[in-house]
C-alpha cells in the first residue's frame, strides 16, 4: 500500500533560505506551501543564523514534513561568502535533523535534471516546469521555487536512495 509522504525542500542561503513543502503519493505530486526565511543583514552573523534557525523551525513545526532535502552548496570565488553559506547550510540541515527527519542532499544539476530534464537550465525553465508539475503551486521568488524543485528532486529519487542504503547495510 502506498502512503502519502510530505517532503520539505530547502534552498540554503544566509540572506534568504527558500523552503517548499510538497506531498507525494506514488508518482503524483501535490503542492502544500512555500516561502522564504529571511535574516537581517544588519545583524551579526550569530544573530542571523538564529533567525534562520527559528524561522525554519517554525516552518517544520507548522507543516510537519516526514522527509527533508537540501541543495548542496557550490564553492564560489569568495572564501568568506562560501564560509558564511556553509554556516547557514549547517543550520538548515540541523533544523530538520533535530525534528527527527532524514535529510538528503542533492547537487544543483541533479535538481535541475529532475525538474526540467537537463542538468543546466535557467530559473524561468524551473518556474515553468513547477507550474506544469504542480499547477496549484505558488511561490514568490527564486528561493522558494528552488526549494520546491529540491523537494521534487527528492520525491523522484527517494525510493532509489532507500534501496541503495539498504543494499549498503546488507
Amino acid at each position: 500500500m502506498t502512503e502519502t509522504i510530505r517532503i520539505i525542500g530547502i534552498d540554503p542561503g544566509l540572506r534568504r533560505t527558500g523552503w517548499g513543502v510538497i506531498e507525494t503519493l506514488g508518482n503524483s505530486l501535490r503542492f502544500v506551501a512555500s516561502g522564504t526565511v529571511m535574516s537581517d543583514g544588519d545583524l551579526d552573523l550569530a544573530s542571523r543564523l538564529c533567525q534562520l534557525h527559528d524561522g525554519l523551525a517554525e516552518v517544520v513545526h507548522s507543516y510537519q514534513p516526514q522527509e527533508a532535502a537540501v541543495e548542496q552548496t557550490f564553492v564560489n570565488k569568495d572564501a568568506v561568502a562560501t564560509l558564511k553559506l556553509g554556516q547557514a547550510r549547517g543550520v538548515v540541515m540541523l533544523v530538520p535533523a533535530r525534528a527527527g527527519l532524514r535529510v538528503s542532499e542533492y547537487a544543483p544539476n541533479a535538481v535541475k535534471k529532475a525538474v526540467i530534464g537537463v542538468g543546466h537550465g535557467d530559473k524561468k525553465q524551473i518556474h515553468m516546469m513547477l507550474k506544469i508539475l504542480m499547477p496549484k503551486a505558488t511561490f514568490v521568488g527564486n528561493d522558494a521555487a528552488d526549494a520546491l524543485a529540491i523537494a521534487i528532486c527528492h520525491a523522484h529519487n527517494r525510493g532509489g536512495e532507500r534501496l541503495r542504503k539498504m543494499l549498503a547495510s546488507a
